[in-house]
């Protein structure tokens, strides 16, 4: 039964870890779009998939007890809890989960778990791939397993009534690449309340503006190993905090490690999430973000909805979301880096100057709400039968 043009969808999601969580962004991106469709009244239901927490044990949630998350139904998909195969394994029986139902949407998160988006268009379900960065691109997966994310790119380009992006760079890629038109949906946020250091201080011994922060995965796209060889040039009081732990690059992080070894100003905190979290992001001096590669970071979006002063490597990715909002640095460049700390934790001035505009920027660009609308839109558009960029390199948005 197909839905009326103005009726409650049911909508399927899957490709992230678990929601409620913040093991990524992606996780953020299926928690904030979901709950506000079903505050709208659309039955979504999230393909959990099973396995461990990023963070640890301390975060997990994998017991399969929750079942529900702000008017969102949540079910379990089994997965091969090893590094390379759970993100495959998870695919694999949430979309054959998802069969039944009565979903008029099925929405694939990432490219690894795109690979299986055949299958339910082979049922004939609507399905929509949200590409949230080039995957392939990054440095922590194999060979094997940069292949599977190929050919789940290559699925979405050629199989998805619809593909979203986050970012012109990867609309013209896939454009470019699989003769595919996509459709541009960036990430959003929303003004965040501001909370004085308190936990951080108990744990950490942090207070504010004592602190220059790093947020995110322990991979190598982030660039930290960049950011810890600059900061050690420098002869800068404030910490440096890098909160987050790794995701399947295990010898990165221990290499991180080994590079912060010997500097009492470096704290490595884990992963965090809630208060700590929003008291991280509330109290920062800087927040830093030396990527190499991106899809559109949401944690960027978070930071300057906090009101930071944000540095930020110069790729677009990065840019693009700050305009000049921020200041940014040449990717990889250590050196340049280092100047740019001294220079900030020498002004003062500039860095209020910075913080006081950062907020209103960002949210007056990127809203959740404006987003949520936008998916909802194009779900319509797919349901209506519209062809929203074909394989065959017909234009179309």
């Amino acid at each position: 039964m197909k839905p009326s043009e103005n009726g409650p969808l049911r909508i399927a999601m899957l490709g992230h870890k678990r929601v409620p969580s913040r093991e990524g962004g992606i996780e953020v991106v299926v928690g904030e779009l979901s709950r506000r469709m079903a505050a709208l009244g659309h039955r979504v239901t999230l393909f959990n998939r099973s396995g461990s927490h990023v963070g640890g044990a301390e975060f997990a949630t994998a017991d399969r007890t929750l079942h529900e998350y702000e008017g969102v139904e949540i079910r379990w998909a089994p997965a091969i809890d090893k590094r390379g195969l759970a993100a495959l394994t998870g695919a694999m029986s949430a979309s054959v989960m998802a069969l039944p139902g009565g979903f008029d949407i099925v929405h694939y998160h990432a490219e690894g778990p795109s690979v299986m988006c055949w299958l339910p268009k082979l049922f004939g379900k609507k399905v929509v791939v949200t590409v949230h960065g080039l995957d392939h691109r990054r440095g922590k997966w194999g060979k094997i397993a940069k292949t599977v994310i190929l050919r789940g790119e290559r699925n979405a380009a050629r199989w998805a009534d619809a593909v979203i992006v986050l970012s012109e760079d990867v609309r013209r890629y896939f454009r470019e690449t699989y003769g595919r038109e996509t459709a541009l949906i960036p990430n959003g946020t929303a003004p965040a309340e501001r909370r004085a250091a308190r936990l951080i201080t108990e744990k950490y011994g942090l207070a504010e503006n004592s602190y220059l922060l790093f947020l995110g995965r322990l991979v190598p796209e982030k660039g930290l190993d960049c950011l810890i060889e600059a900061f050690r040039r420098t002869g800068i009081e404030k910490k440096l905090v890098i909160a987050g732990s790794g995701s399947d690059s295990g010898g990165y992080v221990q290499r991180l490690h080994t590079l912060a070894a010997g500097d009492g100003r470096i704290l490595f905190t884990g992963f965090v999430q809630g208060e700590t979290l929003e008291e991280l992001y509330s109290n920062a001096y800087l927040y830093l973000l030396p990527s190499r590669l991106e899809g559109m970071p949401l944690s960027l979006l978070e930071a300057m909805s906090y009101g930071n002063c944000c540095v930020t490597s110069d790729i677009p990715e990065c840019t693009d979301v700050t305009g000049d909002a921020a200041v940014s640095f040449p990717v990889d460049d250590t050196k340049a880096l280092a100047a740019l700390l001294e220079r900030l934790c020498a002004e003062p001035e500039t860095v209020e100057r910075y913080k006081a505009g950062a907020a209103g920027y960002i949210c007056s660009r990127y809203s959740w709400d404006a987003v949520t609308e936008q998916t909802l839109k194009l779900y319509r558009r797919v349901l209506a039968g519209e062809k929203i960029g074909r394989w065959s390199g017909e234009v179309s948005v």
